[in-house]
This record gives C-alpha cells, sequence and structure tokens, in this order.
C-alpha cells in the first residue's frame, strides 16, 4: 500500500502507526466508492404576499395557503435532496432521500404528530414541526424485459398534474386538484418502460398516508364511540399509466397523456377513499406555447360519524407561453365542486375553507434574471360559487364570495 509523505512523516516520529493508517486509508477509500454517483441538492423557496380587503381569519383552502401567509414575507420551505440515480446496468441500485424544513412542511405531516398545514400551535395541543420526510426510497432495477424499476419506501403519489415542489409547477400557488390528491404512501412502486411512448406503475402501500409506516388495521375509535376495524390485509393500490407522442407526430411530438388512481385507507380523515386523475400536456403548432388540462376526481366511502359517502373533483386548464429564453406566461382555470359536506374546513383550524363549489383563475409572469433562481409574480382570483360568503372574516361575520392575492415567489435551486 502507498502511502503519501505526510504520512511516512508522522510514522517516522511516532505519532501514528502504519497499520492504523492503512485501516484509515481503507475506510476512506470505501466511503469514497459507495458515495459515488451521490448528488445533494435542494432549493429554497420564499415568497412575498398581498391578500386583497381587510380581515383574512378565513382563506381560500387550497394546499399550502394559510392566513399566516397573507400581507406579508414567507419563508415557504427549504428542500433537501440526497440520491443515487439508478446507472444503465442491469442489476442497478440507488436510493433518494427529500428531506423538508419549514412552515409548508407540515402538510405532509408525515411523522404522525397531528400538526396541519395552518394551525398555529398544532390540533389539540399536539407540537407543529416545521420538518418532513417528503420522500425516502431504495431504487432497484430487475432485469426482467426492458427492466423493472422499484421504489421501496415512501415516495409521492402517481397522480396529479403539478408538484409538490413549486418551482416545477407553472403558477405559485398550487390548484384544487393538487389539494384533494394523495401526497405519499409508504410501500413498493414498481415502473416498466414498454418502449419510448408507454410507461405504467402499480403498486401496494401500507394506507395513502400521510403518517410513515401507518397501518389500516386495528382499532379506530371516534368521537361517536364507533371502532372500525381493518383486516391485517388491508392495504392501499395504485396504478398509472402514461403516453407520450412521438417524434414522427410533428407538432404534436413530447405531447403527454397520463392517467392513474390510488384506492384505500387514509389515515388523516380515517375514511376509505379513492382518486382518480386524468391528464395531458399538448404541444401546440405555436413556438414556446403549451396548453395543459387536468381532471381529479375523489371519492369517500362512508365516514366513520356519519355512515354517509362524499365526493369531491377538479378541473383545470393550463396555458403556458415560453416567450424568450428567460421570460415565460402562465395561466390557468378551474372548476372545483363537493357534495355538501364533504369538508368545510379540511386542516381542522377554522382558518381555511373550501366551499362546495370554487372558481379560480390564476396568472403568473417569470422571468429568470439571476442563475439558479426561479422570480415570478402572480394574481390569483377565487370566487365562492356556492352562493356564501366564506372568506376574508367568514359567512357568520359577512364575509366576501371573492378572495384575491398578488404573490411574488423567489426560488434558488441548487
Amino acid at each position: 500500500m502507498k502511502f503519501n509523505k505526510w504520512t511516512l512523516g508522522l510514522a517516522a516520529l511516532g505519532v501514528v502507526s502504519l497499520a492504523a493508517a492503512a485501516r484509515a486509508d481503507e475506510k476512506v477509500n470505501y466511503l469514497q466508492t459507495a458515495l459515488t454517483g451521490t448528488t445533494i441538492s435542494g432549493y429554497v423557496d420564499t415568497s412575498m404576499q398581498w391578500n386583497f380587503g381587510t380581515g383574512n381569519e378565513v382563506v381560500p383552502g387550497y394546499k399550502y395557503n394559510n392566513p399566516n401567509k397573507a400581507d406579508g414575507f414567507n419563508l415557504n420551505v427549504i428542500q433537501l435532496s440526497i440520491s443515487k440515480p439508478l446507472d444503465e446496468s442491469e442489476w442497478a441500485a440507488g436510493y433518494k432521500v427529500d428531506l423538508l424544513f419549514g412552515p409548508d412542511a407540515r402538510v405532509y405531516d408525515t411523522s404522525g404528530a397531528l400538526s396541519h398545514a395552518n394551525a398555529n400551535d398544532g390540533a389539540y395541543g399536539e407540537p407543529v414541526q416545521d420538518f418532513a420526510i417528503k420522500q425516502a426510497y431504495v431504487t432497484l432495477r430487475a432485469p426482467v424485459g426492458n427492466g423493472i424499476d422499484l421504489k421501496v419506501g415512501v415516495f409521492d403519489s402517481v397522480v396529479g398534474y403539478e408538484s409538490s415542489e413549486s418551482g416545477n409547477n407553472p403558477n405559485y400557488t398550487r390548484s384544487y386538484g393538487h389539494t384533494i390528491e394523495p401526497q405519499t404512501e409508504t410501500g413498493v412502486l414498481a415502473t416498466y418502460r414498454f418502449s419510448d411512448c408507454v410507461v405504467a406503475s402499480v403498486g401496494i402501500a401500507n394506507t395513502i398516508g400521510p403518517e410513515i409506516n401507518e397501518r389500516a388495521f386495528g382499532d379506530v375509535s371516534h368521537g361517536g364511540g364507533l371502532e372500525y376495524d381493518r383486516a391485517e390485509s388491508y392495504k392501499t393500490y395504485m396504478g398509472s399509466i402514461a403516453l407520450t407522442a412521438p417524434k414522427s407526430w410533428g407538432w404534436l411530438a413530447d405531447s403527454t397523456l397520463y392517467g392513474g388512481v390510488v384506492n384505500g385507507y387514509n389515515g388523516e380523515f380515517e375514511v376509505d377513499q379513492t382518486s382518480w386523475y386524468a391528464g395531458a400536456t399538448i404541444a401546440t403548432p405555436v413556438t414556446g406555447l403549451r396548453a395543459g388540462a387536468s381532471y381529479d376526481y375523489l371519492g369517500v366511502s362512508k365516514q366513520p360519524l356519519t355512515s354517509s359517502s362524499y365526493y369531491a373533483n377538479a378541473t383545470a386548464v393550463y396555458l403556458s407561453y415560453q416567450a424568450t429564453e428567460k421570460l415565460s406566461l402562465h395561466a390557468r382555470g378551474e372548476y372545483y365542486s363537493a357534495s355538501d359536506y364533504m369538508w368545510t374546513d379540511p386542516y381542522e383550524g377554522g382558518e381555511t375553507v373550501i366551499p362546495r363549489k370554487v372558481v379560480a383563475l390564476t396568472g403568473t409572469i417569470q422571468y429568470d434574471l439571476w442563475k439558479n433562481v426561479i422570480s415570478r409574480a402572480e394574481f390569483r382570483w377565487d370566487h365562492d360559487a356556492s352562493g356564501g360568503r366564506e372568506y376574508g372574516y367568514g359567512p357568520s361575520t359577512g364575509g366576501r364570495r371573492n378572495a384575491c392575492l398578488v404573490a411574488a415567489n423567489v426560488i434558488y435551486k441548487f
């Protein structure tokens, strides 16, 4: 074994032994080999927000929105990602870990503590946690056919047009479709690429989430005294398929059509639910212009306290135009509707509300002036189409049917 001159000099003075130096060198080499291919990335997400009107005790209930963000400056979330992607070998292996820090991490609630996205002190006196494990899974490839890629651990849901990561979306604020979708599961997901145009995934998990390692079976006591027992074999199942237009389709090339379903037990609300999703991103003959559409349906079977079934669905259309290398324009229109009493307040804090019917419009201007920085301005209008006056101080004090905001969003990606 070769040693550098500094190690030999220290050995000559009796400070270290060559045997100890050899063992230390072997450990360093092993660590370097184990970390080969590992990457560290992430982002810091901040915003500035102004909500029209006086009084914002009740704000629209789309995901990550809450009264504490109104009329001020915000740190939304910090994400740290550590990963080793699969290489091209037949028996490839890797991993990925996504960690969240900051107020928006509360919405994941993966620790199991009753800390909700819009509560200051946590529900029922539990501590609020500004930390969450977004994903943590091992990736494996089995050389079957074109190769089956497996995720084992905690991973993002297979359905949805928008991402939980704001910088990957055309708009800063989230859609109602994204709000009613599952967010994370603990289980196994298998993905198979039939061709460059067809990719399918199937998976099995403990529950729909959000708590990591949660089980659906066992006694669940409710306020009405009802107890639910599920078999130990009760699991959550999911599947998706993605179709991509080939290059030979001309201006439609790379357009995508996606569909997915997740069925199982939702531990946050203690109900069985099914989420259906369909979405498409369409290229157009106009250079730089792309269109998109999505549909989400959430069916809830027999809530424990009411023995009733409920539903919610959300439709959205998107337009994105890359005007220049740095300037892009984005628009989104939405319609959300739900059965009566689907939920008045999805976060238990009395601070956010999703009315039974909502119409929403969002416009975003993004200009990437700095390297690695996403900077954008956004206007959003939410309208209570159910005839209520939910926003502002709420219906009991003569609230508003319309909620408007102007926001600036700055994200540094590393």
